[in-house]
């Protein structure tokens, strides 16, 4: 499970269902924002008080890359990386990132990878669904 330290910054509720917006806190600079949707409100869940420290989570199986995106899509999170690694399997390969000083694992097809002709050291971007990132506390 990659995580990655963050601080909600926003929240923008409705019925039961709330958008979560979390800058992520990284030693390097300061992190991009991230958005999960959350299946509660900042009333009943006081992790989702603007200003709470919280853990950022998402399964290395939910995060694609790319390479040389251009123009908008639907996803919420997309965000630099540089791949520190790879290795590569039949089917599956584990793909280690770089997210501005933070460790990151990313699994995706082999043959997507190859497609992608990722290298150590290529500069890419990753993405990741909102509905894809959970919220904890960060202890």
């Amino acid at each position: 499970m990659n995580k990655l330290r963050g601080r909600v910054v926003a929240v923008e509720s409705n019925g039961h269902i709330s958008l979560v917006d979390v800058r992520a806190e990284v030693a390097a600079a300061e992190g991009d924002v991230f958005t999960t949707t959350v299946l509660e409100t900042p009333d009943g869940a006081p992790y989702m008080q603007v200003g709470a420290d919280v853990a950022l989570m998402f399964k290395e199986t939910e995060v694609s890359l790319a390479k040389n995106l251009s123009g908008l899509i639907s996803l919420r999170n997309r965000f630099p990386v540089t791949v520190r690694s790879i290795e590569q399997g039949v089917i599956l390969s584990a793909v280690g990132l770089d997210y501005r000083g933070q460790p990151l694992l990313c699994i995706i097809t082999t043959r997507g990878m190859v497609r992608l002709e990722l290298k150590v050291g290529d500069e890419v971007e990753a993405l990741v669904k909102a509905n894809e990132v959970v919220l904890g506390s960060w202890a």
